[in-house]
């Protein structure tokens, strides 16, 4: 479904969709209130929307339109995409399953296109259960036991859909963790402040763009910076950042494997790293380094997930100690801080 003002970007979107065989145009609206409307009659994979447009617009109305949608992932094509960054996180944050620029501008340019086909690829069917229940996956995969020691760093990855994961989790995060925290989400480098403030406000901690020799604190949150990986070090008896910009396996930048692989050597046993909705396998290099050292993987569901690509890879690898929602998630991290951080 699209869902935009202009009728020159639906009809550019929907010759840009049906170029491709394996999809088609189920309704397009040009208003918000004209899609939740349409959505009550039409079921649809993804919804193309726009967040300018005349009424409520996209951005207000995008919790009743993911309501309406039913398990629908919505991809938000806008050109505050590119330029609105208070936005764009906003629309994450409330659920959206990704964004990008509308046709034509920014670096996207003539590979809008592939660049489109590719995000409805990945984002694959809806799934729902009769009655607009979703339907819950449950993969048969071995799960490791979960290490008892100490809690001593949490580090968190997350790419496609994971801002609302990552909102969900520390929401339900209990204080106190007395332990650092670490976050890699997949982001460009003009949407980072914006992301640090919201993630701030969710967690109701101190989040803050790592800076190279910033030494970690307990319950801050240290984010990774859009240009560069996050890294740590032992430097006496301090642990301190370490920013690194070289080329990562999974060719992501920042890129989740060098966090989790420095945390596990770092912290060992003490290690919880968490993977959330995200594309592709970033992430399952460095939680075998987690695991090697004696640490704890924990990865969303699938039915959960936005995209269930690199939770799915650390899951299908073994290496996970469970595979649950992202408050459970945060229940079970809590259950190694001790009694203090969760009642």
């Amino acid at each position: 479904m699209i869902v935009d003002d202009s009728m020159v970007a639906r009809a550019v979107l929907s010759r840009m969709v049906e170029a491709d065989g394996g999809f088609e145009i189920a309704a397009v609206a040009g208003t918000a209130e004209d899609s939740i409307e349409a959505l009550a009659h039409v079921k649809v994979d993804v919804v193309l929307l726009d967040l300018e447009m005349p009424g409520a617009g996209g951005l207000r109305m995008l919790p009743q339109i993911i309501a309406a949608a039913r398990g629908a992932r919505i991809i938000v094509v806008s050109s505050l995409a590119e330029e609105g960054a208070e936005e764009t996180v906003a629309a994450l944050a409330m659920g959206a399953a990704d964004t990008l620029p509308k046709p034509g501008i920014g670096r996207f340019n003539g590979r809008f296109s592939e660049i489109l086909l590719a995000k409805l690829r990945a984002l694959g069917n809806a799934s729902e259960a009769p009655g607009g229940a979703v339907v819950p996956q449950a993969p048969v995969v071995p799960l490791r036991a979960m290490s008892n020691a100490p809690l001593a760093a949490l580090a968190v990855g997350a790419s496609t859909g994971g801002i609302h994961s990552l909102g969900l989790f520390f929401k339900a995060l209990p204080e106190p963790l007395s332990a650092p925290i670490l976050v890699t989400q997949h982001l460009p480098v003009p949407f980072m402040d914006v992301f640090a403030r919201q993630l701030a406000t969710a967690s109701n901690r101190q989040a803050i763009l790592a800076k190279d020799g910033l030494e970690l604190v307990p319950e801050r949150i240290h984010i990774a910076p859009g240009d560069a990986h996050l890294t740590v070090e032992q430097r006496g008896g301090r642990v301190v950042v370490r920013l690194d910009r070289r080329r990562a396996a999974s060719g992501c930048l920042p890129s989740v494997d060098p966090m989790l692989a420095s945390v596990g050597e770092v912290y060992g046993a003490g290690a919880c790293g968490v993977l959330l909705s995200g594309m592709g396998r970033d992430g399952v290099d460095g939680a075998a380094r987690v695991v090697a050292r004696g640490g704890s993987i924990l990865a969303q569901d699938e039915a959960t997930s936005a995209v269930w690509g690199m939770p799915r890879a650390v899951a299908e690898a073994g290496l996970a100690c469970a595979i649950l929602p992202p408050d459970k998630i945060a229940r079970r991290v809590a259950s190694r801080a001790g009694d203090c951080a969760w009642k």
